[in-house]
């Protein structure tokens, strides 16, 4: 795939022509590809998009042992992580006032999240996976979860849900807008959507900018928020904000040095054996994550971390 050779190129968020290159990446966490993708800032709402968009290439871009595939490995790490998630979505649980709750979880994979949610509270009696992976279903099922297999774009469906998941998700698609406006369609009266996505002013990314940071994720990550632009989406598609916060981005650290390690000849990173799997990837991930969680009260860590209703 070449790049447009339209300086005229619109951004994904908003469609605005109007914009000015950021920076160039590449796939340092899976190698799925040798290819270069820029990276553009819109001067209208200050989202970043990526050129040329892998649009059609979902098979090659999101390889067999992508991580959302295979769910979360058993360690000291991520069993503290869950914790912290179980103690957070407590809280947001009791934002919901039902009798029975559906929960949608868009990019579920083989639902391991929605496990540790329908553990947390008694009153989630339906649960719904959105998911490309073609290997997830089964597991998904033997789980108790509905599972289609396709993009929420092409989801169909009359069930309302109380809570939506898009954890780490938004980023990924070529009409944010679009799928901001299904989720609020799918919305049950006073339901909640859940929104995790990757913030790009953040220390981290200005450190890595010029050494494809982590949180591009490229070319994965076809659209990157800050705040401004973020809440000025959310309320395009008809979405006000409950909750907005900034939550650690131990991952995008870890990934960003593990690239950078690889391009000294240090460390081995490949399609074989992605950053992610790399035994140095827990213990940077850990030590940054305490890193972010010291410096989160007065400093904009990268990811975000936010509750949405529609209006």
């Amino acid at each position: 795939m070449t790049k447009s050779t339209d300086h005229r190129l619109s951004c994904l968020a908003c469609r605005s022509t109007n914009n000015k290159k950021w920076t160039s990446c590449r796939d340092i966490e899976y190698h799925t590809t040798d290819e270069i993708f820029d990276l553009y800032r819109c001067d209208d709402c200050t989202a970043l998009f990526i050129d040329p968009i892998p649009l059609h290439r979902l098979s090659e871009i999101y390889p067999a042992n992508y991580y959302s595939f295979s769910g979360v490995e058993k360690s000291f790490i991520n069993n503290v992580k869950r914790w912290l998630d179980a103690r957070n979505f407590r809280k947001i649980f009791k934002l919901i006032n039902a009798n029975e709750i559906n929960i949608l979880d868009i990019g579920g994979g083989s639902g391991w999240q929605l496990n540790m949610l329908r553990g947390l509270d008694a009153r989630v009696k339906f649960t719904q996976i959105v998911d490309i992976d073609t290997h997830a279903e089964s597991v998904a099922a033997a789980n108790g979860h509905a599972y289609f297999c396709g993009t929420i774009e092409n989801y169909d469906t009359e069930k309302k849900y109380n809570m939506i998941l898009l954890l780490n998700l938004i980023e990924h698609v070529a009409d944010p807008l679009a799928v901001l406006k299904k989720v609020a369609y799918l919305l049950a009266p006073n339901g909640i959507a859940i929104l995790q996505t990757p913030n790009y002013d953040s220390l981290d990314e200005r450190l890595f900018r010029n050494q494809s940071w982590g949180g591009y994720h490229c070319p994965r990550h076809w659209v990157l928020f800050n705040k401004e632009s973020y809440l000025r989406l959310a309320d395009k598609a008809g979405m006000a904000v409950k909750s907005f916060a900034y939550t650690q981005g131990a991952a995008f650290w870890a990934v960003s040095l593990l690239g950078l390690l690889n391009d000294r000849g240090v460390i081995s990173i490949s399609g074989r054996r992605p950053a992610v799997k790399h035994p140095l990837f827990p213990l940077i991930s850990a030590a940054f994550a305490a890193f972010d969680f010291l410096r989160k009260p007065f400093s904009k860590t990268s990811q975000i971390f936010s509750v949405l209703y529609r209006k």
